[in-house]
């Protein structure tokens, strides 16, 4: 019995990170001939929700992703959200403000090796943040609902995953924090068809 309830412990976290994988991938071919930049957001979010998903099945085999899952998962943090902020600003030709997120968090992603456990969270946070913002308030200006959405949920996963506990809502945080990124995404890829059809 105890084996079978991991197994279903490890069903119940890496589901969610399935989710978000195929939310991600089919908005990235759905965003593809929108924004390019965009759709590489939500590709380098589908496979490292992918690769966080397959990671759970291949630990009792005795390989272990973990310290590639989280680089991966910070790397797509750091430069997958950004852009998506990108795609937002350049199809409003914001062309400066697009390039300056894209340059920071190329910044960033370089300097991966430099910043410590902790640095590392707190830098993930602050880029939730920041990205969240400034779609929120691109959104706010262009009446984008979905724009508007998409960057509430994608803030409240940033403030939760900062908050140190294991479980919310009686699941694991990582599967929380899976289903919601998945509705910010999907809420993100609305957005820019809407936006695009709006330019049009």
């Amino acid at each position: 019995p105890a084996p079978m309830a991991g197994l279903a412990a490890e069903w119940r976290t890496a589901l969610p990170s399935v989710g978000l994988s195929a939310v991600c991938l089919s908005s990235a071919v759905r965003t593809v001939q929108i924004n390019r930049g965009a759709a590489a957001g939500f590709l380098l979010q589908a496979l490292t929700a992918l690769v966080g998903a397959v990671g759970f099945f291949w630990t009792p085999l005795g390989v272990t992703l973990a310290a590639d899952s989280q680089s991966g998962i910070w790397v797509s943090t750091v430069i997958g959200l950004p852009l998506l902020a990108f795609g937002f600003h350049w199809l409003n030709g914001d062309h400066s403000t697009a390039n300056i997120l894209l340059g920071g968090a190329l910044l960033l992603a370089a300097g991966l090796e430099y910043f410590t456990e902790e640095g590392r969270a707190m830098v993930a946070q602050s880029v939730t943040v920041v990205v969240s913002i400034t779609i929120l308030i691109l959104s706010i200006f262009t009446m984008n609902f979905y724009g508007i959405l998409g960057s509430l949920v994608l803030s409240t996963a940033g403030l939760l995953s900062g908050v140190k506990v294991e479980t919310l809502l009686m699941l694991r945080k990582e599967a929380v924090l899976s289903c919601l990124l998945a509705a910010g995404n999907l809420a993100f890829q609305w957005a820019f068809r809407t936006q695009h059809l709006d330019l049009d």
